[in-house]
Formats: C-alpha cells, sequence, structure tokens
C-alpha cells in the first residue's frame, strides 16, 4: 500500500489513515519525552489502523521501557509480519533495530541503529537508542561512549532545526556528560524551554547542572518542575533521586531523607527496575560514606526490592548496584556468587565491561569489610574503566566517593588530598571543598 502519511520529520508513513498517522506522532513525541499518555496515544493509532506497523513497533518500545518485556515481544513480533507486507524500506530497518533490542541483542542492535541513522538520520526513535544515560552506547562497555555519544550528535546536526526540543536535549545531555557543560546547559534550558512537559529535558538539565557543580540552580529546577511530573512518570522518582542528592550535597540531611522516603524508596517509588535497584541504592550508600547514620530497615526494605531481579550477572550496571546492597547488608554469599558469575562471563568473553565489574564488586566488598586499603588499591587503577558500566556521570559517582572516603579512612591524605583537588578542577563541590580544607587543617 503507497504510503499517504508523513511524520514531522517528512518520513513516509505506510498508513492511509490520517488519524492513525495524526495519534502515531503524538503517540512517539509523548514516547520519547517520557511524558504519560503515550500508550493511549499509540493505542488509538493501532485501533484507526490495525496493520500500521510503525504504530505497533513505537507501542512495543514504550512497553519495554515500562518493562512489560512479553508483551513488548509480542507486538515487534506482529509489527514484523505486517511490515514485510506494507512497509518502505526504512520501516522495514526500523522494525528490524527494535526487533533486536527487544530481542536482548544490544550489540547488533547497536550497530544496526547507528547504520540506519546514517541513513535515516531523522527517524529519532532509532537515532535516540544509542543515547542516554541507559542507552546502547552506554551499556556497550565502552570506556568512551560519552564521547561516542556526542559524536552521533555532531555527525547529524545537519538534519535538525535549531529549535527542535527532542534534538535539542539529547545534544545538549551528551555534551553535559562529556564535559561541555556551558553548551549543554544553554540547550537542555533551550529544550526545556520549548517542551516544558519534556521529562528527558528536565532530566538531562538536572544533570548537567550536577556537572557543573551549580546546587542551588539544580535544587530550584527539581522543586519548581517535579510537581509537574505525574508522579507514575518512568523518572519520576529519579529526579526526586538527584533533588535528594542535592540535599545531601547542602548539608539538609533530613530534606534528603524525606525526599528519598517519598518518592524513591521502594514503598514509594514507580520507577522501574533498574532505576530502583541503583537509585536506591546508591543513595544509600552515599548517606553512609558521607558519615550519616543509615537506618537498618531502609536498606532492609531495598534488599528485599531488589530480590529476584538481576539474577543472572552481565548488565554491569546492575550488577555493581546488587553488590553495593549485598556488600551493606552483609550479604557475603550473594555478592561471591556474582562476582563468580561475571568472573565466568569474563572468561567465555560475554562480560562486555570487562573486568571492570567484578573488580568494582570485590572492592565495594573491602569496603563494607572496612579493608580500606585494600578498597582503595582495587578501585584507584579502575577509575578511567569505571564508565564502562554505563550510566550517567552523576550514578558513577557513588564510586569514586567511595574510593576518596576509603582513602580518608586509611589515613592516604596525600592521596585523597589530590583526588579531591582533581575533582574540585573538574567539579565544584561543597562538599570537597569541605574534606580538602579539613585535610588542609
Amino acid at each position: 500500500m503507497p504510503s499517504f502519511h508523513t511524520d514531522r520529520y517528512d518520513l513516509p508513513l505506510s498508513t492511509s489513515s490520517a488519524h492513525a498517522a495524526e495519534r502515531y506522532q503524538v503517540g512517539v513525541d509523548l514516547l520519547l519525552s517520557l511524558w504519560p499518555g503515550a500508550a493511549e496515544a499509540l493505542d488509538e493509532a493501532i485501533a484507526a489502523d490495525p496493520d500500521f506497523a510503525l504504530a505497533l513497533a513505537a507501542r512495543a518500545r514504550l512497553q519495554l521501557i515500562d518493562n512489560q518485556a512479553g508483551a513488548a515481544r509480542e507486538a515487534i513480533a506482529r509489527a514484523q509480519r505486517l511490515v514485510e507486507r506494507r512497509g518502505t524500506e526504512r520501516e522495514r530497518s526500523h522494525v528490524q533495530v527494535l526487533q533486536r533490542l527487544i530481542a536482548g541483542e544490544s550489540a547488533q542492535a547497536l550497530q544496526d541503529a547507528l547504520a540506519h541513522a546514517d541513513r535515516w538520520p531523522r527517524d529519532i526513535l532509532i537515532l535516540g537508542l544509542p543515547l542516554g544515560a541507559f542507552g546502547l552506547l552506554a551499556f556497550s562497555g565502552r570506556a568512551d561512549h560519552d564521547q561516542a555519544r556526542v559524536d552521533l550528535c555532531e555527525r547529524h546536526a545537519r538534519h535538525f532545526a535549531a529549535d527542535d526540543w527532542w534534538f535539542l536535549t539529547y545534544r545538549g545531555w551528551s555534551l553535559g556528560e562529556n564535559g561541555e557543560v556551558v553548551r549543554g546547559r544553554t540547550l537542555t534550558e533551550r529544550a526545556l524551554e520549548l517542551r516544558r512537559h519534556n521529562v528527558n529535558a528536565a532530566h538531562a538539565l538536572t544533570h548537567v547542572l550536577h556537572e557543573s557543580g551549580d546546587s542551588q540552580a539544580a535544587q530550584a529546577l527539581i522543586a519548581g518542575w517535579l510537581p509537574e511530573y505525574p508522579h507514575h512518570g518512568t523518572l519520576h522518582g529519579h529526579i526526586a533521586w538527584h533533588g535528594a542528592l542535592v540535599a545531601l550535597e547542602q548539608g539538609d540531611i533530613q530534606g534528603a531523607l524525606d525526599l528519598y522516603q517519598r518518592f524513591v524508596a521502594p514503598a514509594a517509588s514507580t520507577a522501574g527496575p533498574l532505576n530502583r535497584v541503583s537509585d536506591n541504592a546508591s543513595f544509600l550508600w552515599r548517606l553512609g560514606l558521607y558519615g550519616h547514620e543509615v537506618p537498618a530497615d531502609l536498606w532492609q526494605a531495598t534488599a528485599a526490592s531488589a530480590s529476584g531481579l538481576f539474577q543472572q550477572p552481565g548488565l554491569a550496571f546492575a550488577d555493581v548496584h546488587m553488590a553495593l546492597i549485598a556488600a551493606a547488608t552483609g550479604d557475603r554469599q550473594a555478592l561471591e556468587e556474582r562476582v563468580a558469575g561475571l568472573e565466568a562471563r569474563l572468561c567465555d568473553g560475554t562480560l562486555s565491561a570487562g573486568p571492570v565489574v567484578p573488580l568494582l564488586c570485590r572492592a565495594l566488598l573491602a569496603f563494607a569489610d572496612e579493608d580500606y586499603d585494600g578498597c582503595a588499591r582495587l578501585l584507584e587503577p579502575l577509575r578511567t574503566d569505571v564508565a564502562r558500566i554505563g550510566g550517567s556521570g552523576a550514578q558513577r559517582e557513588v564510586i569514586e566517593d567511595t574510593l576518596l572516603v576509603a582513602l580518608l579512612r586509611g589515613g592516604e591524605h596525600t592521596r585523597a588530598g589530590a583526588l579531591l583537588d582533581e575533582r574540585l578542577h573538574r567539579r565544584p563541590s561543597t562538599r570537597d571543598r569541605h574534606w580538602r580544607a579539613s585535610l588542609a587543617s
């Protein structure tokens, strides 16, 4: 069937239904801004044209984000059947990339997504797959994934208008994560101005402000924007987690705990498994690192919430945060089993992030055992490789914080001072200034 409609990037859509095309575009924009309502819009597109393969593919992508893996597999399989019968070359490639992603074939999905973007750079649902903290590049095991995201955005920048809210979001995010915080802030602020209900822009700006060391601006952004975002939204708890980290940075421990208990803790969180595990584990670990008592019931609730999740080692970001939970709760058996599984995958060549992952897990156990010298010996050589686990700079900072505190508690003040000087040069931090001043006194 010939295409009668296009999306907002002038890419042909194989549907003869104007209503299906319009609802598809609305649904994709909501999906890519992570604002609630995408599922309903895409379902309306499918109801208007049950043979509209791209609408089914977008629905499958959203189901994967929402951790409905079985439904995603069914939807993408149906999309594949339909696109072969009624779809353009671009649409067939689009569906194939998503099929590989949903099947867990991450390395091939990344390769295919990059090739697809070279041919159809304005197909933003596919161009977006390698981008972001949990994107295919971040979870590729590459140490240079921050630079790779910038390179991808810059390569295709000419294809997007200066006021494209989606592209501004991810270009600004990528630049900020790669150290270009001034330019990153300008772009993400503009993206949020253009589309206020753009969770990814608010999230990206929060990260850029973190990397800038501007905790006051981050606090104002979160306090002013988060109430507009429905509590059940995918990243609501994660952006609240950023707010809790800002409160910790400013020494407002009660404020940090209040935000944590209201929005981040397992009983309150509406996040998916990966954010729920990582946000809870890293917040509680940092609370202890910074010298504050962590109520045992908070760790117990986090461990209970994580029970049964990420049991098979191999997703490095999850492995490290599961190790945080095991180390903090004294579950040595679970941690050692995870390390053994990671080392087995390392031996058979299926651990994309490499040896940094089991070594990080061992370092966390050493810290929990108060073997601060041993922890520091493991962590110091890994600093340039920590990026291999994926996630963002703000998320991975918990590892460098652990190294710093291990050095301080181990009496290695000269090495701690050098690390603090480097950190303060890279990112101004009230806490680091206090630590540096205490070393100098």
